[in-house]
This record gives C-alpha cells, structure tokens and sequence, in this order.
C-alpha cells in the first residue's frame, strides 16, 4: 500500500537511478549517513533476539548462501514443545526456550517451560533445565507459543523470559542463578506474549506491555533486584527492546502505540514519537546513528519513521528535527526491518510481499511478491551482500541489495518456520516448529 511520505530531513538521493531535488549537506548529514550504513563490529556470539544490537547483521565470513533439507545441513536435531523462541549462540552453545503442554496448548494444560542447550558443532544435547511447571496463567494465541520471548546472554549469564510465567536467569553451564515474577496480566484477545529481554552493562531490561499494567523493568542481572521501573501508557505489545549504541549516547527504544526511547541508566523518557495503530508486533532496527522503526496498526494504517541519533522531546513537534523522515500506512507487520547498504527492507505480513525503500529519504524503491508466496513473521538478515528473507513455509529468499529488485536464489527447508535464525561460528541456527537445523559449509 502507497504510504504518504514526508521527508523531514533533506538529502540528496538517487532512487532507481532518477535524481530527486538536490539540496546542500550538512557536515552533520554527512557524518549521520557515514554512520548510519557502517557495518556492526565483530561478534562470535548472537547474544539475542537478531544478534548483537538487534540488527539482524552479521560480519561472519564464509557463511552459506544456498542450502536445502540435503544441501549444507551440518546437523538436526528434534524440539520437543513448541516455541517460536529464537536461537541465541554463546561460547559454543546454542539456547533455545520451549513449552511443553500436556494436552491442548490453552490454560487448562499442565505445561513445562524449559531452557535447552546443544553443543553448537555437533547438535549434541549439554544441558535441559526446567524452568517452571503448572498451569499457564494467562491464555495464547493459536499461532502463539507460551514461549515465544528469544533468551539473551552477556556472555557470562543466559536470561529466559517466559512472559507471565517469569524471568530465569541460568549460567552457561545450565545453574540456576536466580528467578523473578514479574506478575501477570491480562494481554489482548487472550493471544500471548512475544517481547524479548536485552541485557546492558549488567542489566537486564523487559518490556512488559498488556491490558492492565504496561511497565518497563530493569533488573539486575546478577541477583534480579529492580533497580528501576517505569509505567508505559500502552496496551498490549508484541514487539521487542532495542539497545541503540549510537554516536551520540547509548539508548533503549521500546515499540508500541507511541515509540519511546530511555535513559537505560535511569528509564527516563529521551524520545517518543507517535505511530497510532496499537498492538505493535515488530521491533525497530538500527544502523550507526540510524533508527527505523514502525507499525501496521491495528486500528489504522500506522507508520514507518526514521529517527536520526540525538533527537529529544515529541520528535513530531513542529521545529523537531529529529525525524528523519515518515511514512504513512507503510508500518511493517510482524517481522522487523532491516536496513543494510543504504535501503530499508521490510516484509509483508500476509502474500509474501517484500518492499524496499531509501534509507535517507523514505523513497520507495520496489514491492515485489515472492514466487512461492509464504508469510512473513521471521525477520530479514544480512551478509556477504546479500539479504535473506525468511518465509513461515519454509523457503528463504535471497535478494540482491540495491534499489532494484533481484531474486538471486531460493533455499528451501521442511516444516513451519516463525523463529529468526541466529547467526554464528561460521553457520545459520535456523529453529522451526519442531526441530533445529545448524546450516553451514
């Protein structure tokens, strides 16, 4: 759908090689951009929900680009429950959070939340722990899990997030370090809960968004004391926390009706802009002093702003010029975006839709509909000059970057793919509905 879009911050740009209206750069515009599309720095780990920074990059080398059930599969292994939980890698151990229901997967269940971890070679199991056991205490979406909230890791500690079940925080070697009740609320239409944890300089930071009581918590990683807590006006959310580590300070940008950004020291309010629609299911991206982030709506169309580093107060206020630019009606649905060499990439929820649009202006560059169709609730990754776009029926499209559109290949995989792979020791974690697939040369 054609969104309105307003550039708040001009640039030059040349989008499918027509030039738009030049205008004088500023040094700052200069050094916004320069940073904007620099690549993330080295990282052996995913240490959570689309690796370091929630990027969804990689500066790996020698990473697969094709792949199939008999093609650069190095192992599988079986997933017992079900969890849309993504991979996280660490210290050669890939962790995986899943729910086991004794019956039906609704309230009524007794149900085993467990946290499980392979060897990252081999597959082999190292450790299962059991996290929490009994009945759920809030109900689930269908499409939903009671374990759909991707653990994180700062190296030395692994944080499993189960929604209104609780916070577990284990070491490497599967000990129990300490746990958390966070309470439970009620979350709209009974579907769940979705919004993965990060950790930051011992800290442990969730987004708890629902019908009742919607707070931003952070804890300490080593013992689970609160250090701060802050109350969200907002419903019930989906998407995940950001730590944005930008040129101008280090940021936590939470999604919702209204996007906000905190002082993760303190949880003070830096930002908000308003996207409208509710019930976000996405979590924004970023690149360098470049954030993307937006909403379908589910009341309205919503939106898709870029926010530039730096920026305070009600960034729509007039005189604010800490948007970049936005664009109505043209929100992502459920996976995120993912911004890599100069353009955004976003994913249609339904279709198989995949869109393309200019990183410094908005400008839409191409829509196209994949071949095979499939729905969108992974979300996009990058490397090696490619991106890589996950389907829920199993095939990864892989693009060509740029402003025109160009299938390079199809990767197919058996099974119900909603889980972002992980990326890591020269290989792809790829998690679907009931087994893990380690994918690499």
């Amino acid at each position: 759908m054609a969104g309105r879009r307003q550039l708040l911050l001009p640039l030059c740009s040349l989008v499918r090689g027509r030039p738009m209206r030049r205008f004088a750069a500023t040094t700052a515009c200069a050094l916004l951009l320069s940073a904007a599309f620099a690549f993330p720095a080295p990282a052996a780990d995913w240490t959570q929900f689309r690796g370091p920074g929630g990027s969804g990059l990689t500066d790996e080398s020698d990473l697969p680009t094709s792949w199939s059930e008999s093609e650069n599969v190095k192992w599988t292994v079986d997933v017992p429950g079900m969890g849309w939980a993504c991979p996280i890698v660490v210290d050669g151990r890939v962790i995986i959070a899943t729910a086991i229901s004794d019956g039906e997967k609704n309230k009524d269940s007794d149900t085993r939340w467990e946290l499980h971890c392979f060897d990252a070679d081999t597959g082999d199991v190292l450790w299962t722990k059991l996290a929490a056991e009994g009945k759920p205490r809030i109900g689930t979406h269908g499409d939903n899990t009671y374990a759909s909230e991707t653990p994180a890791t700062d190296g030395e500690r692994i944080l499993a997030y189960f929604g209104m079940t609780g916070v577990y925080c284990y070491d490497l070697d599967g000990n129990l370090l300490w746990d958390k009740d966070l309470g439970a609320y009620p979350m709209r239409n009974d579907w769940g809960t979705a919004s993965s944890p990060v950790l930051l300089d011992g800290l442990a930071y969730i987004q708890v968004d629902n019908e009742q009581e919607s707070f931003l918590v952070a804890l300490d990683a080593a013992t689970g004391d609160e250090k701060w807590r802050k109350t969200r006006d907002e419903t019930s959310n989906w998407g995940s926390l950001v730590v944005w580590e930008n040129s101008k300070r280090t940021e936590l940008v939470a999604i919702g009706e209204t996007v906000r950004s905190y002082d993760p020291a303190n949880g003070e309010v830096l930002w908000e802009v308003r996207l409208s629609g509710g019930g976000a299911n996405s979590s924004p991206a970023t690149a360098g002093d470049l954030l993307v982030v937006g909403n379908s709506g589910r009341r309205d169309p919503g939106a898709l702003v870029a926010v530039r580093a730096g920026g305070s107060g009600d960034l729509s206020a007039e005189g604010n010029d800490g948007l970049l630019w936005r664009v109505d009606g043209s929100g992502p649905s459920r996976s995120s975006p993912l911004i890599y060499e100069g353009y955004v990439y976003l994913l249609g929820g339904r279709g198989g839709i995949v869109s393309c649009l200019n990183a410094e202006t908005g400008e839409p560059a191409y829509r196209e509909r994949m071949p095979s169709g499939g729905s969108f609730w992974a979300s996009p990754y990058a490397y090696e000059g490619r991106i890589f776009c996950p389907a829920d029926n199993g095939v990864t499209y892989v693009l060509k970057p740029g402003p025109e559109f160009e299938l390079l290949a199809t990767n197919k995989l058996e099974g119900r793919f909603w889980s972002t792979p992980a990326i890591a020791n020269g290989a792809l974690f790829i998690r679907s509905v009931d087994k893990l697939y380690c994918v690499g040369k």
